[in-house]
């Protein structure tokens, strides 16, 4: 009797989570965290969501403030990584620097900008910078307050995927 009520528990319990459609913040319905989700497609995309939830947590645990994502800064990310991707270089300044990139388009007095090429996974990109000290200086910056984040992926290119990070305050 004791087994069979374990079972119609567990029979009940997975008959509850069946009804749920959406996944955690940072998974996907498969149960694979975000972070972890191949980036090698081209219909593949960074979940900001769940890169701002990490570098949230980062922050936090530093005593820092948690990051918004921003949609202009987003649109942003996404030109900085087409532009290396189309150029096949990684670089800072292949669309212009990043004041001229941002100048006219948001309201902020601080930038900073994190770029990167050759990672798969976002979790692969934050710890490259994480590891950085510039970079994680970036991510660290009290100052900061909102974030966007893209990728681009080229199979033919040396790098294959491409990252920016951009935050402001």
């Amino acid at each position: 009797m004791h087994c069979l009520t374990r079972l119609s528990l567990l029979a009940a319990l997975g008959l509850a989570l069946a009804g749920c459609s959406s996944a955690p913040v940072g998974f996907t319905l498969s149960g694979e965290p975000g972070f972890y989700k191949k980036l090698t497609a081209t219909s593949a995309k960074v979940d900001s969501v769940a890169a701002r939830d990490m570098i949230s947590i980062y922050r936090t645990n530093h005593g820092l403030s948690a990051l918004s994502v921003d949609s202009a800064l987003q649109k942003a990310a996404e030109e900085q990584v087409l532009a290396m991707a189309r150029a096949d270089n990684m670089s800072h300044e292949i669309a212009g620097t990043l004041r001229v990139r941002l100048d006219g388009r948001l309201d902020h007095s601080t930038a900073v900008e994190n770029i990167s090429a050759g990672y798969h996974t976002l979790a692969e990109a934050f710890s490259g910078w994480r590891d950085s000290p510039g970079h994680n200086k970036n991510m660290l910056n009290p100052a900061m307050r909102r974030m966007g984040i893209a990728t681009a992926y080229v199979p033919e290119s040396k790098y294959k995927v491409y990252w920016a990070l951009i935050l402001t305050d």
